[in-house]
């Protein structure tokens, strides 16, 4: 089993920067390649097709018809602008976040009648998630599903277990490194509660963390306790 990044994510406004951004972010998740057994999983395909692409090239020398299944650790748009490249593949999601997102989008499709744009929207959203299915708990050897409830309802993570070091690719649960620096959730988020707990388990488990919105990052609580899972096999 390996894994790379793809594409590093980023905010539209990073809260916790001192200083705003000198010109405008286009807010995109991280993107990551995980290869086990004979799976070739991308999580969060966020940018659009015509950037991503290239870049899978580049970081893996893959193409989409390689890749054998998608998973998306949230349905927030963000982190699925480049879903559809990839239509040979299995497209996976949190059977909690399938449910709780299509349940909301049917209700406000309902209740958004007279609004005609809003509504070709919601009919595209649902279209789509339709097409996406439940994720075992494992999607692959080596590789769980990691339920990280909070930010989303059913914001989930993939857990990659090595020999000697565990790897949690954490979606928005942890946003950046300055969120896990400062132990803070990610703003906005739909449970506070339930997101300050996640944070604290995914801390707690992973020696190396992949941000929802940022690069690699070891765990600084891991490397205090005198782990000495840094060694990279």
């Amino acid at each position: 089993m390996d894994y790379r990044i793809i594409s590093i994510g980023a905010l539209a406004r990073h809260e916790l920067w001192t200083k705003a951004a000198p010109a405008p972010i286009h807010e995109h998740a991280t993107t990551t390649l995980v290869r086990s057994g004979d799976r070739v999983i991308l999580v969060d395909p966020s940018l659009p097709p015509a950037m991503l692409l290239p870049r899978l090239c580049e970081r893996a020398g893959l193409g989409p018809a390689d890749i054998t299944d998608v998973f998306l650790t949230s349905f927030h748009p963000a982190h699925r602008m480049g879903l559809k490249a990839f239509p040979n593949a299995n497209w996976w999601i949190s059977e909690r976040e399938r449910e709780t997102v299509g349940q909301t989008l049917v209700e406000r499709f309902t209740r958004e009648a007279e609004d005609a744009e809003l509504q070709n929207m919601l009919r595209d959203d649902i279209a789509l998630l339709k097409k996406i299915k439940n994720a075992p708990d494992k999607l692959a050897p080596k590789v769980d599903l990691f339920p990280l409830y909070g930010y989303s309802p059913g914001t989930c993570g993939l857990l990659l277990t090595f020999p000697r070091q565990t790897v949690l690719i954490a979606g928005d649960a942890v946003a950046t490194s300055e969120h896990l620096e400062n132990g803070r959730m990610l703003r906005g988020a739909v449970d506070v509660t339930g997101a300050q707990e996640s944070f604290q388990e995914a801390v707690e488990i992973a020696d190396i963390l992949v941000p929802g919105h940022d690069n690699v990052i070891l765990n600084p609580m891991r490397k205090q306790r005198g782990s000495n899972a840094f060694t990279l096999d």
